[in-house]
């Protein structure tokens, strides 16, 4: 299977796809199929004018994220394409992530720091990290403490009897709402992406325990807690995961991977393969821990055919199509049903190779 979907991908899809299963998959990406893959990169169109918006001061686009053309967007771009670490325009966009102070306006939170030390899973600064981890740049600037606050926000999850114990209750609009006391921890999908792209935290009890707050939040056997966002006291809390009723099987168009309720477009939102949360999951090692997560793998596995693709029904596809926080699509458009075909085969490829499927 694994040859299958390898020699599928490195005959048909683009650049950086080919050389992220020849460093990732194989591991025997040579220097000068890098610097032949970079070249090809680097003269695509988008690349060139994420160049064109980046800023003297290294900031890209005018604000903080709404699109690949901001420097939130470009950055997980740039990245995903696989451009090289030390490439100019990639590297002086992480350097002004450090050298822009949080209360830039750029930032477009009107001026406000929030502490995410204080405010569990809030403030540009716990955001801005996690794209420091995703482009590998974690030994360049120091973020240990943000590691060590997801994985503590995790332990904290695991410890307490219920959510309940770090809430107090607060009227809003007329509305009573749960949020979290001060310097409280709760997991977030913001500290799950600093923990999958970082590895100094990882040992065999610190991923058992996270796949052990997966499982319990997985859970449905509670219709008070499925679907319940602890919230915070500055704002609304869109990347906590839930209490009960995490999914890996909805569209990706609510910040939590919840099961949804029919939106007003009148569509429901469930059962579509969350491919991102999927692959986040493999890489913190954690999918061997939580069969609720193997048996997605499974299906995911079962679905590559004797070409190698991925015939999977049901891929949350705006997922790959979205620029802002998860934009898995790397072909330049699906106007061709292989590239599409290679967006989602590779993505399949990683969730299994990182959950540990294919040795």
């Amino acid at each position: 299977m694994k040859n299958k979907m390898v020699d599928f991908l490195l005959e048909n899809a683009n650049p950086s796809i080919k050389r992220r299963v020849k460093s990732e998959i194989l591991g025997n990406l040579t220097p000068q199929e890098a610097a032949e893959y970079q070249a090809q990169i680097m003269a695509e169109p988008i690349i060139q004018k994420i160049i064109a918006h980046q800023k003297e001061n290294g900031w890209i686009g005018d604000i903080w994220n709404g699109g690949v053309y901001t420097q939130g967007g470009a950055v997980h771009y740039l990245v995903e394409k696989a451009v090289d670490k030390d490439t100019p325009v990639l590297k002086r966009a992480m350097d002004a992530f450090i050298t822009v102070p949080l209360n830039d306006p750029c930032y477009n939170d009107r001026g406000r720091v929030f502490d995410e030390f204080k405010y569990p899973g809030l403030g540009v600064s716990l955001v801005r990290c996690a794209y420091i981890a995703q482009a590998k740049y974690d030994d360049v600037f120091d973020i240990s403490p943000q590691i060590q606050l997801a994985l503590d926000s995790f332990k904290r999850a695991a410890k307490i009897d219920s959510v309940f114990d770090i809430l107090h209750p607060i009227k809003k609009r007329g509305e009573v709402r749960h949020v979290f006391n001060d310097y409280e921890k709760w997991p977030c999908v913001i500290h799950l992406e600093i923990l999958s792209n970082t590895q100094q935290w990882r040992n065999e009890e610190n991923i058992k325990l996270i796949a052990s707050v997966i499982s319990e939040m997985m859970k449905t056997d509670n219709a008070e807690l499925v679907s319940f966002i602890p919230g915070s006291q500055v704002g609304c809390l869109g990347g906590a995961l839930p209490v009960q009723g995490l999914t890996v099987m909805g569209s990706g168009v609510y910040p939590s991977p919840i099961l949804c309720p029919i939106g007003k477009d009148g569509k429901d939102h469930n059962g579509y393969y969350h491919f991102k949360l999927m692959e986040t999951f493999a890489r913190c090692g954690i999918i061997p821990y939580v069969p609720a997560l193997k048996k997605i793998v499974g299906e995911i596995a079962d679905s590559i055919d004797s070409d190698g693709v991925c015939r999977l029904p049901n891929v949350a596809e705006d997922l790959f199509r979205t620029r802002d926080y998860y934009g898995l699509q790397l072909e330049t458009d699906w106007k061709s049903k292989t590239r599409k075909l290679c967006d989602i085969t590779f993505r399949a490829l990683l969730i299994l190779h990182y959950a540990g499927e294919l040795t």
